[in-house]
């Protein structure tokens, strides 16, 4: 995989991520449960942010960004706050997984940005009630 395709590999998965933070945002309440929607919040500017710097970055690699879908599937019913917490965790150690990916395929201020997001995002699993782990990102190596 070239680091093109890992960029644009990212920017498809931040499409996504930027979906269902919508949908989860959409599911939870201010008044009810302040503290889950201010993380879904803040999580979905730091996407927004992250979707925006990717697509930057393809087109600096000479790519032209993927496109989002039109609407993306989500793994069952997301009534419940806990069930909506534990969705944007399983994103945050999704983006983990896809960041470290760019990391290994890519160099320099790429590799730099690619390892700041990926480091953000494991923090803010703990954020969202998870567990610190040793090697966010790499579950083989735990």
């Amino acid at each position: 995989m070239s680091a093109l395709d890992a960029l644009q590999a990212t920017l498809a998965d931040e499409h996504a991520a930027l979906y269902t933070y919508g949908v989860l945002g959409a599911r939870t309440s201010q008044s009810a449960t302040p503290a889950l929607y201010d993380a879904l919040t803040a999580a979905y500017r730091r996407h927004r942010s992250r979707r925006d710097q990717l697509r930057l970055l393809v087109q600096e690699a000479g790519g032209q960004p993927v496109a989002a879908a039109a609407a993306y599937e989500l793994d069952g019913r997301l009534l419940r706050s806990a069930q909506v917490q534990a969705e944007a965790l399983e994103l945050e150690v999704a983006a983990v997984e896809r960041l470290l990916a760019l990391v290994a395929q890519s160099s320099g201020t790429v590799r730099e940005w690619a390892l700041t997001e990926a480091t953000w995002s494991a923090t803010w699993q703990v954020e969202l009630g998870g567990a610190a782990g040793t090697w966010p990102g790499a579950p083989e190596l735990a």
